[in-house]
């Protein structure tokens, strides 16, 4: 600051012979050099968006750095506005000082050449003027030096000043103080800033002028070099300051930011863990601030929360259990009441017309009644853990077709048709069949008694990492949201259908646990009068993780006529 104001190319095929046009010559044209300056502009492009991505990052997910670089930013920008102010403070005072200086300086030397004029009014003019002019250089000290000038007000006559810069100084008095002085016409002093050519250099300098005579001007040439460096002095002062403040602010952002956030990044770290299942997880308690506070809320929340799943843990073991004894020992009267069943039903013939439909009746809810305890033991064998696979390679057509067969009769009575739609080649994969049979025969059976006459379709497909089974249906369908209602225990969309047909209500929760067991999937989808779809997808290698189905999960005639875009089950891929 200063005192005084201013294309990839393609391979051939195999086999088939090339010749390259000359122009296609290494170093020819000039085409491999633009080809490797282009890859190494995209290799910075890519490595600027990854920079620029890991910055964003790391922006988002510190608080650290959030802070420290807001309270740097804060800072530089106070400390701009501060030094900003100083600093035009500072040259206000010294330019005011200044020019208070000067304007006396100018009067007393306007009043000794007066004087002198007046006194000498016979003589040699020229010599006298520049005696004045010598005379007034002289009387500016080694703290103050200034410059003479006395021009004549009338003409193009140069004037008098001295030393060997004399032409100089004529020249440094700028020509916007000299209309002005010359049409004043008085002696009112005038005061403006120039630039004095000092050794190569133009320094910034105050000029003051104000008419000697009428024939005659005065001019004082005040160079602010002095001023200059006292102002660079400051400027550089404040710079220094400041930048040592910000970082000393920036240190103390760091520390204090540490001391708070290093208690909030344990006590995230304490919750994942216990979010993970590490229930023992507690926090250290420092002290009696906030933070200790905090720390012991949540190990109060912790113990809490350790407490009610163990308490849960322990209610859901005595449930199990209860249900396992409840079926076991239900096994026995049961085989008892089949067998009476049996007889009677046997001897149904020579009963009377209402003693056989109770026969009948018996019968069926004897198996029905059978088939709930077998799902009950298998719900509690997955509750605990205890379901085990036997896998081994099998073709899923073979369980499709078992499956298909299994539900044959109940379709025969209903009049409904079973399309398959079964792949050419064999679709092998590892998997445990009697479980896979259950879920497949599951499938169809729900498909027949939902698809309201019409006929159902089983289609299966496999590519290099899974295998598929979908089961279509074109009946009542699935209202919004029960595509994952479904497969809860007891769930039914219709009760009224419970009443007169179905099963236990445990097939499908089963099902998905049987899938899930597999590292499969087992999603559903429907739309009211539109029918529903069933979709089971396991893996080729038993243990490995499934990416992707090769059937798709909405039916493609719905997907393409109404737009519609499936959402998989459990965050999983549709394929």
């Amino acid at each position: 600051m200063t005192a005084a104001p201013q294309e990839e190319e393609r391979g051939a095929d195999p086999g088939t012979e090339r010749s390259d046009p000359p122009s296609a010559v290494p170093g020819d044209d000039g085409r491999d050099g633009g080809s490797g300056l282009t890859r190494a502009y995209l290799f910075a492009q890519r490595a600027a968006r990854a920079l620029v991505k890991g910055v964003q990052n790391r922006w988002r997910r510190s608080l650290h750095l959030r802070v420290i670089s807001t309270t740097l930013v804060l800072s530089l920008l106070v400390m701009a506005g501060l030094g900003y102010v100083m600093l035009s403070q500072v040259r206000g005072g010294l330019l005011d000082a200044k020019i208070d200086t000067a304007v006396n300086d100018h009067r007393a030397g306007l009043n000794y050449a007066l004087a002198e004029l007046q006194e000498n009014e016979v003589g040699d003019r020229d010599r006298l003027l520049y005696n004045i002019t010598d005379e007034l250089t002289g009387r500016s000290g080694d703290t103050g030096l200034y410059g003479v000038v006395i021009m004549p007000s009338v003409g193009d006559e140069t004037g008098w000043a001295t030393g060997d810069e004399d032409t100089v100084q004529q020249q440094s008095v700028p020509q916007r103080l000299i209309d002005q002085v010359r049409q004043s016409g008085s002696e009112q002093q005038y005061h403006t800033y120039t630039r004095i050519d000092m050794d190569g250099s133009h320094e910034p300098a105050l000029v003051v002028g104000a008419e000697l005579t009428h024939a005659y001007e005065l001019y004082y040439l005040f160079p602010l070099q002095h001023e200059q460096e006292i102002l660079d002095l400051v400027q550089g002062t404040v710079a220094l300051v400041g930048t040592l403040l910000v970082i000393l602010l920036g240190l103390i952002a760091f520390v204090v930011t540490r001391l708070v956030v290093r208690p909030v990044r344990s006590a995230a770290q304490s919750a994942e863990r216990l979010a993970s299942g590490e229930l023992s997880e507690r926090m250290t308690v420092h002290g009696e601030d906030d933070l200790a506070r905090l720390a012991v809320s949540f190990n109060d929340m912790a113990g809490n929360l350790q407490e009610k799943i163990q308490e849960l843990e322990e209610l859901s073991k005595v449930q199990r259990q209860f249900v396992s004894d409840v079926s076991h020992e239900l096994r026995t009267p049961l085989t008892t009441i089949r067998m009476a069943g049996d007889l009677l039903f046997d001897e149904r013939e020579e009963l009377d017309t209402s003693q056989r439909r109770s026969v009948e009746l018996l019968k069926g809810q004897v198996e029905r009644f059978e088939e709930l305890l077998g799902d009950l033991l298998e719900i509690s064998r997955h509750d605990a853990g205890a379901a085990t696979l036997g896998v081994e390679p099998s073709d899923i057509r073979d369980s499709v077709m078992k499956a298909v067969g299994d539900a044959e009769q109940i379709a025969e009575k209903r009049g409904i048709k079973i399309v398959l739609r079964l792949p050419a080649e064999p679709c092998v994969a590892e998997f445990d069949t009697r479980r896979i049979n259950r879920i497949l025969r599951n499938l169809v059976v729900n498909a027949v008694e939902h698809s309201e006459g019409r006929d159902v379709v089983v289609s299966a497909a496999g590519d290099r990492d899974a295998v598929a089974v979908a089961v279509r249906d074109y009946g009542v369908g699935l209202k919004e949201g029960e595509e994952h209602l479904c497969f809860d225990r007891f769930w039914r969309a219709d009760y009224s259908r419970v009443r007169t047909t179905g099963g236990t209500g445990l097939g499908l929760s089963i099902a998905k646990e049987d899938a899930v067991l597999h590292g499969g999937w087992l999603q559903a989808w429907g739309l009211p009068d539109k029918g529903s779809q069933f979709r089971l997808s396991l893996p080729r290698s038993s243990g490995t993780e499934l990416r992707g189905s090769p059937l798709p999960l909405v039916p493609p005639e719905i997907a393409l006529g109404h737009n519609f875009t499936p959402v998989p089950d459990d965050g999983e891929d549709d394929g």
